[in-house]
């Protein structure tokens, strides 16, 4: 009797824990700071979904690859100020001119304009072979990257990328990747020229790495998106390459279909 009394208490114990974490989730989606343009892709972008799937905790030391203009620091930061850290691993600050320049420069900016949520927010450069580390070793609860791995894909650094997860985890860390997701079968060329990646592809860049592929989510499916674009996923919003034409079209598409893969360091 004592002992089910114990696991009782144990299990309601982990239950409050768990609902304190969501609440505090929740909180930091539904903030004031978030500007109302970020908030309205939440339906795209089903952060608390996302993040929970990834078993991000506010207690965790979080690293961000290349969070861009900060859609997901806007969420991440608040919720990891009190107890976790926060790392965002961004453009490497070596362009005197450039996307990657004005990428950098725009989300500092943002940083030093809100000190009450971003003050604690740790910002480190990642572009391997010569930006390659993106905090101390085996440190990291969780790896998270958002719609990225195409443009490493393009560029010829995914596997290096890939490495550089793995070396910041900790044994039994996760990896989180959200990617646009092109059909199983589509060629390399497919691939960098239209944005979308196969599940397949991304899975093998991890297993090379050393990860092992825990569960694959269904979040982020969008069965609307034919993937069929001449100008690929950016013909869908947020991007909207080809503005007012077939604009309705395209919206009433939404977002882009999205693998959420999870992913462990193994032990």
């Amino acid at each position: 009797m004592l002992l089910k009394k114990l696991i009782s208490v144990a299990a309601v114990g982990v239950l409050m824990s768990s609902l304190v974490h969501a609440d505090a989730l929740q909180s930091a989606i539904d903030g004031a700071h978030r500007s109302d343009k970020n908030s309205a892709r939440d339906v795209y972008r089903k952060p608390y979904e996302t993040l929970t799937f990834f078993e991000v905790k506010p207690t965790n030391k979080v690293v961000e690859i290349w969070p861009g203009g900060g859609w997901y620091t806007e969420i991440l930061a608040p919720y990891l100020m009190a107890e976790g850290h926060f790392v965002a691993a961004h453009f490497p600050p070596q362009e005197k001119e450039g996307y990657f320049k004005r990428s950098l420069d725009a989300y500092n900016k943002k940083l030093a304009a809100n000190p009450e949520v971003y003050g604690k927010v740790e910002v480190t450069a990642l572009q391997p072979p010569a930006f390659d580390k993106i905090t101390e070793p085996g440190t990291a609860d969780n790896v998270l990257t958002f719609r990225n791995v195409h443009n490493w894909t393009k560029i010829g650094i995914d596997q290096m990328m890939f490495d550089s997860f793995f070396e910041a985890l900790k044994p039994g860390g996760i990896l989180g990747v959200v990617e646009h997701r092109a059909p199983e079968g589509s060629s390399l060329e497919f691939m960098k020229d239209s944005g979308y990646v196969t599940e397949a592809y991304v899975i093998n860049l991890a297993e090379n790495s050393g990860f092992e592929l825990v569960e694959s989510g269904d979040v982020l499916n969008n069965p609307l998106d034919t993937k069929d674009y001449k100008d690929g996923v950016w013909t869908l919003p947020p991007t909207l390459r080809l503005k007012d034409k077939d604009r309705e079209k395209y919206l009433a598409i939404g977002e882009s279909d999205r693998m959420t893969l999870k992913f462990v360091k193994p032990e």
